[in-house]
């Protein structure tokens, strides 16, 4: 166990050692609006993220509004990962843009913002 000594040499057995975490599995991603910019995400939530999304997300239009969006990934979200589903719709929203990113989503032009599946054909790198 480890032990720490103040300042006047006594010895303090009622602290803990701290506890190194493992480092999580981090995703690089980008956002459609800050062409260039990338961000450091939890891979795991992200993923889930993704899969809810991919899931919900019609292959054809009409799309979804990203408020539809984010009330029909919930249902498909481990409860593990997002207790109480806080901060769904920062996940949502931010996996959304990276998925805009790399050409999976699609915006549709229509006045409200919906999104739709794009079928690719292309190798992923």
């Amino acid at each position: 166990m480890a032990q720490w000594v103040n300042v006047w040499g006594d010895i303090d057995m009622t602290k803990k050692a701290p506890v190194k975490k493992t480092p999580k599995t981090q995703v690089m991603v980008s956002n459609v609006n800050v062409p260039g910019k990338k961000t450091n995400l939890d891979s795991e939530k992200y993923e889930a993220m993704k899969r809810a999304i991919l899931k919900v997300t019609p292959k054809r239009s009409p799309g979804l509004t990203a408020a539809e969006m984010v009330t029909k990934v919930k249902p498909h979200l481990p409860e593990g990962l997002w207790p109480n589903k806080e901060k769904v719709g920062w996940w949502q929203k931010t996996v959304q843009l990276d998925l805009e990113s790399r050409g999976v989503l699609i915006r549709e032009g229509v006045q409200a913002t919906t999104l739709a599946s794009c079928v690719r054909n292309a190798v992923t790198s």
